[in-house]
């Protein structure tokens, strides 16, 4: 059979991009290199950045249409090549060049407790030595200001190689940023999908993070834009998945896990924290109430295969560590500011599962 351009091209406008819904060719995605030597095809696909999420599932699907609509006798597996209009940022770029670990704190639905896992693994993680930063990505419910302690704090600018670059709140010898910093306290944030994404964007690209170990990422529950915003604009190092262990919330978490491990996303998974695990009252530390049920964490981390970080109890302490803004993790002579303790040291020496 003879190939030539066009039946490519006509091939690949039937390959959609999701990022804006159009197909390939009328994205201009399609580089002006196209070779054809006999069967073999080549080409170069263009793409924004280097880190975008769907590099991958584009190749695929553009040497399936290929496969499916020029002919299978195509030479085209491994011939087509990603270009970017931008190149990777250097260190003078408003990037996160200084930050070794990004790790976004998921939950598949609300109440399972993900803001304190956060708060507190990030304490914890202090307190082991670390560097460690802690953005409040729950635009429409930030709670990072309340259990800090710092609800009135308004960041400031801070001039950085001539640009000016939102400089975070320091609490615990942590470095802070809400959407709770920038809004009245009790008004309800009413934005668009659109405008959330921005203001992200902005905590993310438009502060001075500096160097860290590990900047935690507290997302809100769910999938939503705010979450496809973030794998586009950062490379993750991992997800950490919080849920309790009722199925109700389980059912939601496995959609969590399948969302990172999705290959459009492709995050891998550092572990799973079992929040609320048991209920034992302060009077009575050796007893265990198992309230919402019994190892369904367990169960949703060998399912997923990856690893089962830490089963977190139901202690006073932690909801009373919340309100008054000293995180329970404080206090690692506590027994469940031990458990805390261990969470950081399962995550400093985790090594995510694709």
């Amino acid at each position: 059979m003879t190939i030539y351009p066009k039946l490519i091209l006509d091939a690949l406008a039937t390959v959609r991009y999701p990022g804006n819904g159009k197909d390939l060719v009328t994205a201009e995605m399609v580089a002006d290199n196209i070779r054809i030597e006999g069967n073999k095809v080549s080409f170069s696909l263009i793409f924004d950045r280097p880190n975008d999420p769907f590099i991958k599932s584009m190749i695929r699907a553009a040497e399936t249409a290929i496969l499916t609509y020029v002919g299978e006798e195509v030479e085209i597996k491994g011939n087509i090549t990603p270009q970017f209009k931008q190149q990777p940022k250097t260190e003078n770029e408003p990037a996160l060049p200084k930050v070794k670990n990004i790790i976004a704190i998921a939950s598949g639905k609300g109440g399972v407790g993900k803001s304190t896992v956060s708060s507190n693994l990030a304490v914890a993680l202090a307190r082991n030595g670390y560097k460690v930063g802690l953005l409040d990505a729950d635009i429409f419910g930030p709670s990072v200001p309340t259990m800090f302690n710092c609800e009135d704090a308004r960041p400031i600018a801070e001039e950085v190689d001539g640009k000016d670059y939102i400089k975070p709140i320091e609490q615990y010898g942590i470095k802070l940023l809400s959407i709770g910093f920038f809004v009245n306290k009790g008004s309800a944030t009413v934005w668009r999908g659109g405008m959330a994404s921005n203001a992200i964007k902005q905590l993310i690209t438009e502060a001075a993070w500096g160097e860290l170990d590990y900047l935690l990422i507290d997302l809100p529950p769910g999938t939503s834009d705010i979450h496809l915003t973030i794998v586009q604009l950062i490379p993750l190092t991992g997800a950490i998945i919080v849920t309790t262990p009722q199925e109700v919330a389980l059912a939601d978490a496995r959609k969590g896990v399948d969302m990172f491990l999705n290959p459009q996303i492709n995050v891998p998974i550092v572990g799973i924290v079992e929040n609320m695990a048991w209920f034992t009252p302060a009077e009575l530390p050796e007893n265990k109430y198992y309230i919402f049920g019994k190892g369904g964490g367990e169960s949703l981390a060998k399912s997923a295969n990856v690893p089962l970080l830490a089963q977190i109890p139901i202690v006073q302490s932690i909801r009373e560590g919340g309100d008054e803004g000293k995180p329970v993790a404080l206090s690692s002579e506590s027994i469940i500011g031990n458990v805390f303790d261990e969470l950081a040291k399962q995550v400093a020496k985790a090594k995510p599962a694709q």
